[in-house]
Parts: structure tokens; C-alpha cells; sequence
């Protein structure tokens, strides 16, 4: 039994080091505000285009920072739930045989 916890535990560390390799970018207006985070959710970069940063106002700049932030945070969370997801059926697919336990 410790075996299997210590497994998962190697199994879910690998995954979060992946998840920190996957980059996924959330874009407003047309790609002038680009928000960039990983697949643990983090955020790792923000571009804003000089030009539309010297013509926007704050509020407008601010709305739109949220957009592409909630995107690349949208993006970051199907990543992620992919991951894990996939690293359930690895650790389960062992399992698969338990429903003939009660047919026999």
C-alpha cells in the first residue's frame, strides 16, 4: 500500500513538471495584449504591443488584460485537467480486471 501512495505521489510530481513545460497563450484585441501561463496555471509572460499600449487608457487596457488572462487561465486549466486525467487512467488501468472478481 505505501508503495502505491509513493507511486502516485513520483506519478503526480512527473506530471507537474510537465505541466510546466506546456505553454499556452491567451490573446485580446486581435492579439496586441498576449497573456502566457502554463499548464500549472501560472502565468509566464504578458505582451502588450507598444503602439496600442501608447493609444489605450487604463480602463480599456485593464479590461483587456483580464480577457486574455482568463483565457490563457482557461487554456492552463484544460492542460492541466488533460494531464491528470491521463495520469487516472494510467494509475487505474490496472484495475481494469476487478470487474471480474464478482463474476467468478
Amino acid at each position: 500500500m505505501f508503495d502505491k501512495l509513493l507511486q502516485v505521489q513520483q506519478k503526480a510530481e512527473e506530471v507537474k513538471n510537465r505541466l510546466n513545460n506546456v505553454i499556452v497563450t491567451g490573446e485580446a484585441e486581435g492579439g496586441k495584449i498576449k497573456v502566457s501561463a502554463n499548464g500549472n496555471k501560472l502565468i509566464t509572460s504578458i505582451e502588450i504591443e507598444p503602439i496600442f499600449l501608447s493609444s489605450a487608457d487604463k480602463e480599456e487596457l485593464e479590461e483587456l488584460l483580464l480577457v486574455a488572462v482568463n483565457k490563457a487561465i482557461d487554456q492552463a486549466e484544460n492542460a492541466h485537467q488533460s494531464e491528470m486525467q491521463a495520469m487516472s487512467q494510467d494509475m487505474l488501468g490496472g484495475l481494469g480486471d476487478l470487474g471480474n472478481l464478482f463474476n467468478k
